[in-house]
């Protein structure tokens, strides 16, 4: 058979379709389902976790001053400076492990000193608009096991043994 000009191949899909067959709150409890089917013989390599209805959550962790804004830079900076020092002192080949004290003690210094001022200026130039520090995370709102559908039937069965879970650990 000749391929036809202009014709295109149809898109390949996946060999089988996954259906859900528990969906929970928390994740542990998610991964509890699984490890029941897995211990229950189950093939659980046709089985998958799917976090659904993701959300950006920002957590706010403190205020931010100068002082504040400047030790975090000199953080970032100390580490930065660290590194660079470290990889340079590796290319001394006389007497490489005092270039490389030398020269990472020197990196971070200097990286301490240059993050701290480029802290303190960010914090500046953001005029009280951002008076916070935050840690951000995708969080779904629930999780969905889904499985094959030719075995979604079975792993139903032996969800449906699972004992409720008790409200500790």
């Amino acid at each position: 058979m000749t391929a036809q000009p202009g014709a295109t191949a149809p898109a390949p899909r996946h060999a089988t379709e996954r259906v859900p067959i528990a969906s929970y709150d928390d994740y542990r409890d998610a991964e509890r389902a699984v490890d029941h089917l897995s211990d229950r013989g189950f093939p659980v390599q046709r089985t998958a976790i799917i976090g659904r209805d993701v959300q950006l959550v920002e957590q706010i962790i403190g205020r931010l001053d100068h002082g504040g804004a400047a030790l975090r830079g000199a953080g970032s900076g100390a580490l930065t400076g660290l590194l660079i020092g470290w990889l340079f002192g590796l290319f001394n080949w006389f007497n490489p492990v005092l270039a490389t004290l030398t020269l990472s003690l020197y990196g971070l210094v200097f990286g301490a000193i240059v993050g701290a001022v480029f802290g303190l200026v960010v914090h500046a130039l953001q005029r009280g608009r951002r008076d916070f520090a935050s840690v951000r995370a995708m969080a779904p709102a629930r999780y969905e096991v889904v499985a094959d559908a030719e075995v979604a039937d079975e792993a139903r069965a032996l969800l449906a043994q699972l004992p409720p879970t008790s409200g500790g650990a």
